[in-house]
């Protein structure tokens, strides 16, 4: 048996971080057992829908890098109707679903009953049964498609991350499979796709365990093998509450980018949101692959910790390679003013700046006073540049302008010797230093500063 899982978003707004969790745990597992990894666009809310958030979902993924192996030939929804259609009419011919012509008010009264009794929501006052006088069909009305699930009896399954559950059929409605208008409904669409899709593990949010005896029961009808199911708990924020655009949260997969995450450290941290191998917290898509599955998959919801997100992402700059780094961190320097010009390469710059970087954004302030001096905060410069700073960065150019050998070491060697000259102690030199050539207080050693940024450039700077 190949295994093969599938990621099933519906294109109604941004790709969700719980989402691309569930997507990368499909793609994992997959991966690990050799199958296949699928995507499929659940659009058929007509309403909702757009192309845009289809481009959205498209580009998340390719983002993090979970390409489906379908990715030539991805499903929409959209474009099974007709397959739908044939399928309906089969559960119809062979009894397993019916006709029903409830009014909206109908339904009101049932609902309104079923919340005092707490009992299925429908009736089943359509449903054909032995001995049963069905209603005069209402003139002029299209009938909905409902599903027959059992009357009695358990729906159940074993969850390979909750483990067994089972839930009374007598919980259940019959669902409707088809609109008036004749559109299909998720809960059956996803079961006709899931079994000519071919899908063994359905890996996705528990909030589809409701779904989840519906969707069984309509396999069962069709005489089709069941896949294995896995809901995996929903990811909270760092209150411990439901992630929310509302609470301020960050949702889209779309706004860590522009944070400056890095997508290998991102998948890195949603991988250890819920699973854990061991202590192991750094590591690679390759080595998670090699070690996910589900049986160490929690039961219990993940809280976000944007501390733990903001380390992995600076452990994952650091054994990035430079060259790469220069190209996502270029854009973010001209998005700061900031041209890239000069014998000093960006890649280099990087190297030697980049264990200071959490983020790509970080990274690009820290890259950006190597190209061009920054201005000054207040703050610095009243804590740091006294009267005399001037004067005495006058003094230290014109050492500096002496120097035939321009090192880090031979920069460094003249700063004692001025120090006591001046009478002063290595801050009062230091740190108006920083701000003189970089126009910041927050820099690596000022020396190695000085060595990388050159001799012309330097006392241009001072000078200036």
């Amino acid at each position: 048996m190949t295994v093969k899982t599938r990621f099933a978003p519906s294109p109604t707004g941004y790709l969700h971080i719980g989402g691309v969790r569930t997507a990368l745990y499909s793609w994992a597992f997959a991966k690990h057992h050799g199958g296949e990894f699928l995507l499929r666009i659940e659009d058929t809310d007509l309403e909702r829908s757009t192309q845009e958030s289809v481009e959205i979902i498209l580009k998340g993924m390719d983002w993090v890098g979970l390409h489906a192996d379908n990715a030539d030939n991805i499903v929409y929804q959209t474009k099974n109707f007709p397959r739908y259609k044939q399928i309906i009419q089969k559960l119809l011919d062979e009894g397993h679903a019916y006709k029903c012509y409830c009014s909206k008010e109908e339904l009101a009264q049932m609902r309104e009953k079923a919340e005092r009794e707490g009992t299925a929501t429908y009736d089943r006052r359509w449903r054909p049964e032995v001995g049963k006088t069905l209603p005069e069909i209402p003139a002029g009305v299209e009938p909905v498609i409902r599903f027959k699930n059992p009357l009695d009896g358990v729906t159940s399954w074993y969850d390979l991350v909750k483990g067994e559950i089972s839930i009374p059929n007598s919980a259940l409605d019959d669902l409707i499979i088809a609109r008036a208008d004749g559109t299909p409904t998720y809960n059956f669409c996803v079961v006709v796709d899931d079994f000519d899709m071919g899908i063994t593990h359905v890996i996705r949010g528990d909030d589809h365990v409701n779904n989840t005896p519906k969707q069984i029961n309509i396999f069962k009808a069709l005489g089709a093998k069941l896949p294995e199911y896995a809901h995996l708990p929903m990811i909270l924020n760092e209150q411990g509450k439901k992630i929310s655009k509302r609470s301020g949260d960050t949702v889209a997969i779309t706004e860590y980018e522009d944070m400056g995450i890095l997508p290998e450290a991102m998948l890195n941290y949603l991988a250890r949101l819920g699973w854990a191998h061991g202590d192991d917290e750094f590591f690679n898509m390759n080595q998670f692959v090699e070690w996910f599955d589900l049986a160490h998959v929690s039961a219990s919801p993940s809280r976000m910790d944007s501390k733990k997100l903001a380390w992995i992402n600076a452990e994952h700059i650091k054994v990035t390679d430079n060259e790469k780094l220069a190209e996502l961190t270029l854009p973010r320097l001209q998005n700061q003013g900031v041209t890239v010009s000069g014998s000093l390469k960006l890649s280099d710059v990087i190297a030697f700046v980049k264990d200071r970087a959490h983020n790509l954004n970080d990274l690009a302030t820290e890259c950006a006073y190597f190209y061009q001096k920054a201005t000054p905060a207040q703050a610095d410069v009243a804590k740091h540049w006294d009267e005399d700073a001037p004067a005495r960065m006058a003094r230290f150019a014109e050492k500096l302008a002496q120097l035939d050998d321009w090192t880090a070491e031979s920069i460094h060697d003249l700063f004692k010797p001025f120090c006591d000259e001046e009478g002063i102690k290595m801050g009062k030199l230091g740190m108006p230093l920083r701000l003189a050539v970089c126009g910041t207080a927050k820099t690596p050693s000022v020396d190695m500063v000085l060595a990388m940024l050159g001799k012309d450039e330097v006392l241009k700077r001072m000078r200036g």
